[in-house]
């Protein structure tokens, strides 16, 4: 976990970012991968890039998959737990990545991430699938709210998914 580069107590925000890739981002675009304030932590766009070398995988599922791996990662920075307290996700793509084996590997990924098992889980929070490689329990599905947006560029030469989340972490 690296420190905060703000103050981390109180209403004040704290930025975060991971070891690797993520230092360089902050040292050459001047943005964190992570923000806490109180209980909620944001992440920046995260790309499916290595985070350690920057580079985006020339596969859409490998790409897809790091994505997911990257928020996680951006998540615990920040203190969190992971995906486990993500109740918010925003995920932008370029149409390339809207066919369906991008489509079907966003699936695959929420449910790993998320909690397994297909379907809409009950209201009350429910249960049934296995939690596959994700920090979900065993058993436990959760559906986050989703929004997906259908985007021409962004912010790295070679991306072709970037996703935000938001996350409660007390």
């Amino acid at each position: 976990m690296s420190s905060p580069t703000a103050g981390s107590t109180g209403r004040a925000p704290a930025f975060f970012t991971y070891p690797g890739y993520g230092e360089t981002l902050l040292q050459e675009m001047r943005y964190n991968q992570a923000v806490r304030i109180e209980d909620r932590i944001e992440t920046a766009g995260q790309g499916g890039w290595n985070p350690t070398t920057g580079e985006i995988p020339a596969s859409l599922t490998d790409e897809i998959d790091q994505a997911f791996a990257n928020v996680d990662l951006a998540l615990r920075a920040a203190g969190g737990q992971g995906w486990s307290q993500v109740y918010r996700i925003r995920l932008y793509a370029l149409d390339e990545a809207m066919v369906p084996e991008g489509l079907g590997r966003m699936v695959e990924n929420i449910d790993k991430w998320c909690g397994g098992g297909g379907g809409v889980a009950p209201s009350s929070g429910g249960s049934g699938g296995s939690a596959g490689e994700g920090d979900a329990k065993q058993g436990e599905r959760r559906r986050p709210i989703l929004t997906g947006v259908g985007v021409s560029m962004l912010g790295q030469p070679g991306m072709r998914i970037e996703i935000e989340v938001a996350a409660y972490a007390p």
